[in-house]
């Protein structure tokens, strides 16, 4: 039992509770309003009369007989293809993390058991790296992108993602495997592990709740890219992000934005999914790596 002593006074329960409901149900309206606006027309969704419309959906029930349609995501998916911009994506982002947290994993734990003073530097011309604007990146990549005549292809985008993405996962990575100690690897290779196997079966199990966040990490930046993807792919080869500004590009045309409302729901509900799936992870990953020792 608990002791009644260590409990919260019942006003700051309250206040607590309240107010993270409160929090939930802001940081979660914008979505849920999304969602619902989905499933109706453009008249309703945008309505200049009377914005209950987006509840109860007139427009929508005299259009089509029914308060909900699924018009908007028929036309993203199916009329515009979007499902197409879904594979991308989903290669896209696999591969980025895949390679990113292999590179990763190896460099962090070289650079965490390595005693050499040119760690420091090298941390530092990752975190440089990072720091620069992606589309200062892009640029450089450009020019022998069209001389060897591979740009637009999917294989480009994902080089140029993992070397943006990958100082992040260095330092990550290395900050993770420095709060694991090194007798760990030390009594493992004492039993007659090679550095290698002492890496993989001893610390790898230890600190994989920081390689899924990090892991989670890289994977965001993937899925949510709009600039190096908009920049390296052509409109019939693109990813999620820009097929999505593309159907707001085109708003003049009557029930094009609802694409862009569907395929907004669409892109997001993946999301929720990963982050609930790994919440565990997630914490235990951010509070290693928070703690030293």
């Amino acid at each position: 039992m608990s002791n009644p002593s260590q409990r919260k006074p019942l006003p700051l329960a309250v206040l607590s509770t309240g107010f993270v409901i409160f929090w939930l149900i802001v940081a979660a309206f914008p979505f849920l309003w999304t969602m619902w606006g989905s499933f109706k027309v453009e008249g309703d969704f945008f309505s200049r009369v009377n914005w209950v419309n987006a509840i109860t959906g007139p427009i929508t029930e005299r259009q089509t007989g029914s308060p909900f349609t699924d018009a908007g995501y028929e036309g993203a998916w199916i009329a515009q293809e979007f499902w197409r911009a879904v594979v991308n994506t989903a290669i896209v982002t696999v591969s980025v993390v895949v390679i990113s947290l292999t590179l990763g994993t190896l460099g962090g734990y070289a650079l965490a058991r390595s005693g050499f003073k040119y760690t420091f530097w090298l941390l530092m011309a990752a975190l440089v790296f990072r720091a620069m604007p992606h589309v200062t990146l892009v640029s450089g990549y450009l020019l022998p992108f069209f001389e060897l005549n591979i740009w637009g292809f999917l294989p480009t985008t994902i080089i140029v993602l993992v070397a943006i993405n990958q100082p992040f996962t260095l330092w990550m990575l290395h900050s993770f495997f420095l709060s694991i100690p090194k007798d760990l690897d030390e009594s493992a290779m004492v039993d007659g592990c090679t550095r290698f196997q002492a890496f993989r079966l001893a610390v790898i199990p230890v600190m994989w709740p920081g390689v899924v966040t990090t892991g989670l990490f890289s994977f965001l930046l993937a899925y949510n890219d709009f600039t190096v993807t908009s920049m390296l792919l052509t409109q019939e080869n693109t990813t999620m992000i820009p097929k999505i500004n593309s159907f707001l590009g085109s708003t003049q045309e009557e029930g094009k934005v609802m694409y862009a409302v569907a395929a907004v729901v669409s892109a997001i509900v993946p999301l929720f999914a990963l982050i609930l799936f790994f919440q565990r992870q997630i914490v235990s990953g951010l509070t290693a790596g928070a703690v030293k020792g």
